[in-house]
């Protein structure tokens, strides 16, 4: 085997089963709170990491220092693209449906096709909180490089504590792309993005804080982790 095909089936072996749940989401401009059902699924422990990334585009190999780092400058575009190659390269049934629409408005999202994909932002969160009420999952310090400890870089991924379920970096070191659309009515094609990033105040590193851009947005502190159907 390549080291790619090395690289794709760890990743497909590391996923985590996440139980059945809800989610209860809060919009904080209007404090509006809707429960959402959440059925079990697979969630990556890990942001996608710049090795991944890469080894899924063909590029050359990472700089062996920053292969760990999780991607960032990533659009919500990218991310559903990497997901269709990923799945493709591992064998199994792409997810999305794109087309050329730069506002990602008739992007399509099959959940019955076993391939990767991005969490919902229920599933997101359901998979943050496991199973804990608080803001966060653990202290803040141990669990998520932000503003306070971070000095002001994104770092390897899984080098802070887990959540209960074994997932790394919900909180803190990149912000997250989910599948949802922010709130079309007010934001057009706005997509959601969670758990707070390396440059981000404590307040912004929370399971329920939900942020929002357009899909072909890109920053140093945003990235996307891998969910699959099961």
């Amino acid at each position: 085997m390549t080291r790619a095909s090395d690289l794709f089936q760890h990743v497909a072996e590391s996923l985590i089963e996440i139980p059945a749940g809800e989610a209860a989401l809060r919009d904080e401009s209007t404090k509006a709170v809707w429960t959402v059902e959440v059925a079990s699924f697979l969630l990556a422990p890990v942001p996608v990491t710049r090795e991944l990334y890469r080894a899924v585009h063909a590029g050359s190999p990472e700089d062996p220092a920053s292969r760990g780092l999780p991607v960032t400058e990533v659009s919500w575009l990218d991310a559903v693209r990497f997901c269709n190659l990923l799945s493709r390269a591992s064998g199994l049934a792409p997810c999305y449906t794109l087309t050329d629409d730069p506002n990602a408005q008739d992007v399509a999202c099959d959940r019955r096709a076993n391939g990767y994909r991005l969490p919902s932002e229920a599933e997101w969160e359901h998979a943050c909180r496991a199973g804990t009420s608080g803001p966060h999952y653990g202290p803040l310090d141990d669990i998520a490089w932000y503003r306070t400890n971070s000095r002001g870089t994104v770092h390897e991924v899984a080098t802070r504590a887990p959540n209960p379920w074994g997932l790394h970096d919900m909180l803190g070191n990149v912000w997250e792309w989910c599948w949802d659309v922010y709130d079309p009515d007010v934001y057009g094609p706005y997509r959601v993005f969670r758990g707070g990033g390396a440059h981000d105040p404590s307040w912004s590193c929370r399971a329920g804080t939900r942020r929002k851009s357009h899909p072909t947005f890109r920053i140093d502190d945003l990235g996307f982790r891998l969910a699959r159907s099961l």
